[in-house]
């Protein structure tokens, strides 16, 4: 999720769900070590629990930028080594990676030793030719006895040389029995399943089977799915969190975010998606696209937006009495 879930998509999503662990979008070490490391690590504590994705594939550059990840209060580092992009590719580091699992180990081993946080591997299924359940387990295997216990395997092959990263999010067809079997393979290990699911219904089905799920497009494009989250999943007996409620506690987060000098266009691109399937869902989502980046767009844009929701809300409500009539 490069480039999408920064700190105001992180705080947002955080309105839905008290337990779902978080990640940051992908920072490279380079970003880190040679570039505004204050800015790529801030977080609002509110997000917590929320983890450090890292870049790299230099086992000291990875140890020292997780370190300053422990230092800024993150609570996991996350080693990426599925991410399809050619920019990516260029630097050796995402799911090239997975044709090194002896350095994927040096790094891991490296990070380890220098974080007192858990340190974990995102993967894919395999990489180009090298598509079997072997070449998998041997990569898993090799981290392992490096230390690493969790891996987040998203469940598609990534084609390097062939496909755009958007089409490798798609094309490759999804391959939840790989990922099952590597589970039974290393029952000691958390294996965690990533790749097409979209409900919670699915995420239990999954759940029967490995340890974890991570969602990514859905709660992005329809976050109002993870409202139910803590209540299916981790037995929470509060009240579910309403798209209302959400926005009007965003309101008040862009608010003072505002106040420090931060552009409303770069907190509202992450609420489109708020009321998906509710009347008035479109005329919000155009209204934000709209005027949410000019210059001086303020609060009252945010205000404005949420007033389409409740008026064609009360509109719908309207009609259904009058037509029960």
């Amino acid at each position: 999720m490069m480039e999408w879930t920064d700190r105001h998509c992180r705080y947002f999503l955080r309105l839905f769900s008290k337990h779902t662990l978080l990640y940051t979008e992908m920072i490279t070490t380079g970003a880190l070590l040679h570039g505004d490391a204050e800015r790529f690590l801030r977080f609002n504590q509110e997000e917590q629990p929320v983890a450090l994705q890292l870049g790299g594939s230099d086992p000291g550059e990875l140890a020292l930028a997780a370190q300053m990840g422990e230092k800024a209060g993150y609570c996991e580092i996350n080693l990426n080594a599925g991410c399809p992009s050619d920019r990516v590719q260029r630097g050796k580091i995402g799911a090239c990676l997975m044709a090194e699992p002896n350095l994927v180990a040096e790094c891991m081993s490296a990070m380890l030793e220098s974080v007192n946080i858990p340190v974990t591997i995102k993967c894919r299924t395999g990489i180009d030719d090298l598509d079997s359940l072997e070449h998998l387990a041997h990569f898993i295997d090799t981290a392992a006895k490096a230390g690493c216990r969790c891996f987040i395997i998203h469940s598609r092959i990534a084609v390097l040389d062939g496909l755009s990263p958007k089409q490798n999010r798609d094309i490759p067809p999804l391959n939840y029995e790989r990922v099952f079997a590597i589970k039974e393979r290393f029952p000691e290990l958390d294996i965690v399943i990533n790749g097409g699911i979209r409900s919670l219904d699915e995420s239990r089905i999954m759940l029967e089977k490995v340890d974890g799920v991570m969602i990514g497009r859905e709660a992005y494009q329809n976050p109002g799915f993870l409202s139910q989250v803590d209540q299916e999943l981790f037995g929470e007996n509060n009240p579910e969190v309403s798209q209302q409620d959400a926005l009007a506690q965003f309101v008040n987060y862009a608010r003072k975010e505002l106040d420090n000098g931060t552009a409303l266009k770069h907190m509202t691109r992450h609420i489109l998606g708020l009321f998906q399937g509710q009347p008035g869902a479109k005329q919000f989502r155009r209204y934000l696209s709209e005027h949410a980046h000019k210059a001086g767009a303020d609060i009252h844009i945010l205000e404005e937006a949420g007033k389409l929701i409740r008026s064609s809300t009360s509109k719908d409500i309207k009609l259904q009495k009058e037509t029960t009539c």
